[in-house]
């Protein structure tokens, strides 16, 4: 019986022994760790570490907000835009390639085309709304070419 008591005995303090040395390497850590450094200061760093990180979320937070409101406006922006120049005289000599067609449109497909017809005794302008892509009224060839080179910049 005495064998069993003086094996738990051995057993306990050598136990403790690895428990006394696993200590004792932690503290010496700590103390090379804090070497040169007082705890308070350590704290205080970990304190406006913490404050910073609280501030960075804030202001994820709000960049995307804004990046969120920036995407609703840019998709009724103008994304694209063709421009046609053409002489509407073909060859007779009046204004030359000074006529345009314009069509300015935002990712949806919706926008307006701008046209002018040119002469030597007056301009013209017509502006036609677009409405995915197409428009209630009649489009010269011209402003077509426009409104499939604006769809093409999207």
């Amino acid at each position: 019986m005495l064998e069993f008591i003086d094996i738990f005995i051995y057993l306990v303090l050598g136990i403790n022994l690895l428990v006394a040395l696993w200590l004792l390497r932690i503290e010496l850590r700590l103390k090379k760790f804090f070497r040169g450094k007082k705890a308070e200061n350590l704290e205080t760093h970990i304190s406006n570490l913490s404050q910073e990180t609280q501030e960075l979320q804030k202001f994820k937070e709000e960049a995307m907000q804004g990046m969120a409101l920036l995407n609703e406006k840019i998709v009724t922006s103008i994304r694209g835009f063709g421009l046609v120049r053409f002489n509407p005289f073909k060859g007779k000599g009046y204004g030359g390639d000074q006529s345009f067609a314009l069509a300015l449109i935002d990712a949806d497909g919706n926008g307006i085309v701008i046209s002018s017809i040119y002469t030597r005794e007056r301009v013209s302008t017509y502006a036609k709304p677009i409405a995915k892509f197409t428009s209630a009224y009649d489009l010269t060839n011209e402003e077509k070419r426009a409104l499939e080179e604006a769809k093409k910049k999207i």
